[in-house]
């Protein structure tokens, strides 16, 4: 099991990135428009800068939901492997099975 504090963490810039992410994208669609003026884009990047950084998406850790293990994790299960080795020998995860050959 992971410590709480990461995985509320993560938690939490999980809320920033929703709440932030229309916003942010409009100003970064500006700030890369080479068509307006430099200020205007100058201006959108001071806007941009004024965000919390945890609201960007790339800060947003991949975390097992059963164990909040950071790595070795499977986007398709949203678990560990150690966790989906676990469920998979149980039988919980419908279809997969152990190999065997």
């Amino acid at each position: 099991m992971a410590k709480l504090s990461a995985i509320q963490k993560n938690l939490k810039r999980i809320k920033l990135v929703n709440k932030y992410s229309s916003k942010r994208s409009k100003l970064k669609k500006i700030c890369s428009d080479k068509n307006l003026s430099i200020e205007e884009r100058f201006n959108a990047q001071l806007k941009l800068s004024e965000c919390p950084r945890n609201g960007a998406k790339i800060r947003l850790r991949n975390r097992c939901e059963v164990t909040g293990r950071p790595r070795g994790f499977y986007r398709k299960f949203k678990m560990s492997r150690i966790a989906l080795r676990e469920h998979a020998l149980a039988g919980l995860i419908p279809g997969m099975v152990k190999s065997s050959w």
